[in-house]
């Protein structure tokens, strides 16, 4: 019996599954199996996943055409062997001893889910210069609706039973989908921790899912209603936060030149002493958006984006 399942939503993923695979077979922690839910791919996704479950057992590919990334990981989690739910996107990567730091605090049964630190990298993970932060403490709500820490789905681990008896994600919800189930689940009294260690290399790339910034928005909005929910909305502080952490996106992304001096904007009219609560990333962001509309964007990202 596993202890981790991880839970990798599959569509037209060739060119970077093989990565991914590697760096979990690679896991010093041997525990784990793989559960790939392919969503209709027409590419060589399910025959390279096929080759690499040929090699190893652990590796399973099961198909869920056509329902998009979050009923694939819905669908993953109830076919799912371990006591543990690791989720990791198609094109992003681990750490070999990341399964094994997230086992060390898995021992305490009062943690529900842990994450960890981000490299972010646009071609190869050793020019990842940009790192995200993870805050002491468990989660919280408003720390959620300031700057999520989590990032992204391939930096979370849950235990099985917390992600049923939440409902899983919402399927409907095309982008910050991740934003509102966190929400659920620490509204429903879910403790989730940091480790600050760098876990997971996140490929960022213009023309991603999480590249859409104004879909995102709209996600968020979904998800703010969540946090009403539980008496949470926004105060102009977790605005600002937001809208520097969007600044950074939008840097490192590089897709326009005039979007991080509009973001960045908008976090100092919210307000600008939680623009600066983190120093320098507040005053990287500011350069950084001012410069872009001079610099090229691929190195104002680089620079700044930090």
């Amino acid at each position: 019996m596993p202890q981790y399942s991880v839970v990798i939503p599959c569509y037209n993923a060739a060119a970077t599954i093989r990565d991914t695979l590697a760096s979990i077979t690679c896991q010093t922690h041997p525990a784990w199996e793989v559960i790939c839910v392919d969503d209709g791919s027409t590419d060589d996704t399910v025959a390279i996943v096929r080759a690499h479950a040929a090699c190893d057992p652990r590796i399973r590919l099961v198909r869920n055409p056509g329902k998009g990334p979050s009923d694939a990981r819905n669908h993953g989690a109830t076919v799912a062997h371990g006591t543990i739910i690791a989720f990791c996107d198609a094109d992003d990567l681990w750490s070999p001893t990341k399964l094994a730091e997230l086992t060390t605090i898995f021992t305490d049964s009062g943690v529900d889910a842990v994450y960890g630190q981000i490299a972010f990298f646009r071609d190869v993970p050793e020019d990842a210069v940009t790192f995200s932060t993870v805050p002491e403490g468990a989660l919280t709500i408003p720390r959620l609706l300031g700057e999520n820490p989590v990032c992204t789905m391939s930096n979370i681990a849950v235990r099985r039973e917390l992600f049923v008896a939440s409902g899983g994600f919402d399927a409907r919800i095309v982008h910050n989908e991740d934003l509102e189930w966190l929400i659920r689940l620490v509204g429903g009294g879910a403790r989730i921790v940091g480790i600050d260690l760098c876990q997971t290399w996140y490929r960022t790339s213009a023309g991603g899912l999480s590249s859409d910034l104004q879909a995102m928005a709209q996600g968020r909005r979904t998800a703010l209603q969540t946090a009403a929910r539980f008496g949470h909305a926004p105060d102009r502080a977790a605005e600002a936060v937001h809208q520097r952490y969007l600044a950074r996106r939008s840097l490192r992304l590089g897709q326009s030149r005039i979007d991080p001096l509009r973001y960045a904007a908008r976090g100092l009219i919210f307000c600008p002493a939680a623009f600066f609560s983190t120093p320098r990333r507040g005053l990287l962001t500011l350069i950084g958006a001012c410069t872009a509309l001079l610099m090229p964007p691929a190195l104002t990202g680089r620079l700044f984006s930090r």
